[in-house]
């Protein structure tokens, strides 16, 4: 634990600011230890509760700076500001360091915070959603949506907009039907400047189903990952934790040339592919190879390491290869992994879609 120096709370290790007063805490010189405690293919998937909701929303659990700077690929320094045709995607929104978080089923603790019925986690007492998980904390009051967004009536289908820790910043109700969304539809989407203008169709083709299609952004949708579910990465699929846009290039073996005289490269003997961060439109920085026994994510622990990202948690996410495939898993990371998708997919009540810089949890 690392005790803030200006009002005395203790923060987790790995935080980088006070849970109590958001102060900036102090660092430890010394790197620490890392041991992989994940099995070479993945984890086995998290049993989910009967009723709740599949991939919840919660988003940041570690306090943040106000103006993160990335690493390599994806982030930005203080002064910069993203180019709309030379990046894949903007960072996440984000409120500032957050208040305090921890306690019980649901009910506000002896500490002034609360705890998660479903996964324990500590969460602060405003908080209308775990930021682990992302179950409804029942106590806690929603902030005021803004004026432009109505409430949704009862039996549609709701995109609900989530704030950094995981209230409600408004909502939009599909038409029936199949509908385009983008900046150009106006409500809780017209501020948002790297939403392009027609983003993303969805469409219901039944009751209680939904399906959603990325109309060629140029900053792309997300879904976001369960949390200890693997999932199937295939070549080319792009990924992002944190502010860091990633792309899975497999190892591909050069053919000889047309006299047989074999090509020169390096030996690849043990790897399966690299992943290389993506720093704009067609464009790649720094990439990162990919042994066959797989390698770990994050800020402070694992493989590799964006320790300016302070979104990407201490150790965020894992890629494992099984012989024939590569899978991505998120290790309860407290912003998310998300991918990329490109067909048309189902979605799930509960799933949390990632368009522009927000966050919207899908009801059904």
């Amino acid at each position: 634990m690392i005790s803030c120096p200006k009002c005395g709370k203790e923060n987790q290790d790995h935080y980088k600011f006070c849970l109590g007063c958001g102060a900036e805490l102090p660092r430890d010189a010394a790197p620490k230890p890392f041991s992989s405690n994940t099995p070479p293919q993945g984890i086995p998937a998290a049993k989910v509760a009967p009723g709740t909701p599949g991939s919840a929303p919660g988003v940041q659990k570690d306090p943040v700076p106000t103006t993160p700077q990335g690493h390599g690929g994806g982030g930005f320094g203080p002064s910069e500001q993203p180019s709309q045709q030379g990046i894949g995607a903007a960072p996440l929104a984000s409120p500032g360091p957050v208040a305090s978080s921890s306690a019980t089923s649901g009910v506000v603790s002896t500490s002034g915070t609360t705890a998660c019925p479903q996964c324990g986690h500590q969460n602060a007492p405003n908080n209308v959603f775990c930021g682990s998980c992302g179950f409804r904390l029942g106590p806690a009051k929603a902030a005021a949506a803004p004026a432009s967004a109505a409430p949704a009536p009862a039996g549609g289908v709701v995109l609900t907009a989530l704030r950094a820790d995981g209230s409600e910043a408004g909502s939009y109700t599909l038409p029936a039907g199949t509908v385009t969304l983008g900046r150009d539809s106006g409500a809780i989407f017209s501020g948002d400047s790297y939403l392009s203008p027609k983003h993303a169709t969805f469409r219901q083709p039944g009751a209680k189903k939904l399906h959603v299609k990325d109309e060629n952004s140029l900053n792309g949708v997300y879904r976001k990952l369960a949390r200890d579910v693997p999932v199937t990465l295939n070549p080319n699929d792009v990924f992002r934790i944190g502010q860091e846009i990633i792309r899975f290039e497999p190892l591909v073996s050069q053919p000889a040339g047309q006299d047989g005289v074999e090509r020169l490269g390096a030996p690849s003997k043990g790897y399966i592919g690299r992943i290389a961060l993506v720093i704009g439109r067609d464009t790649t920085g720094n990439a990162f190879p990919i042994p066959e026994h797989g390698i770990h994510l994050g800020r402070e622990r694992g493989d590799v390491l964006f320790p300016e990202d302070g979104y990407v948690s201490g150790l965020h996410c894992h890629l494992a290869w099984d012989g024939q495939k590569l899978t991505l898993t998120d290790l309860g990371s407290s912003n998310g992994t998300f991918i990329r998708i490109y067909e048309e997919v189902e979605v799930q009540t509960g799933d949390v879609l990632l368009m522009g810089q927000q966050l919207f949890r899908v009801t059904l």
